[in-house]
């Protein structure tokens, strides 16, 4: 499922090969690093693919001070669908993508709202 919002994009990928393929896609359709995320429900994974990818983690600029401090005391799964709804998704767009996530699939987000 691809979702398309005025100012947010998703993709849910198979794989890190693919997640890094669709980053140099929207690069190449005129997204930045700062505007593109990555997101797999394993940490350590999600790391290696950002760095391979060099794009971005969902932080603090985009969650806000508060909803950063929360995610410190949620589950992954919850932490995931509030980094996906600070990018501009709803809470049921965020419910699919976090159980797609939870089959080991990756995410990729370009979202101009970090801007």
């Amino acid at each position: 499922m691809d979702s398309i919002h005025a100012q947010s994009y998703a993709k849910i990928v198979e794989n890190g090969v693919q997640a890094i393929e669709e980053v140099n896609r929207l690069r190449g359709s005129g997204y930045t690093k700062e505007d593109i995320y990555v997101i797999s429900h394993n940490q350590e994974r999600e790391d290696r693919i950002v760095d391979a990818a060099d794009t971005n983690e969902v932080g603090m600029h985009e969650e806000g001070l508060f909803g950063t401090i929360a995610n410190l005391f949620r589950s992954r799964g919850d932490e995931l669908r509030s980094k996906i709804v600070s990018l501009g998704f709803s809470e049921a767009e965020a419910d699919f993508y976090e159980k797609e996530l939870d089959m080991g699939k990756v995410l990729v987000i370009a979202s101009r709202t970090s801007s």
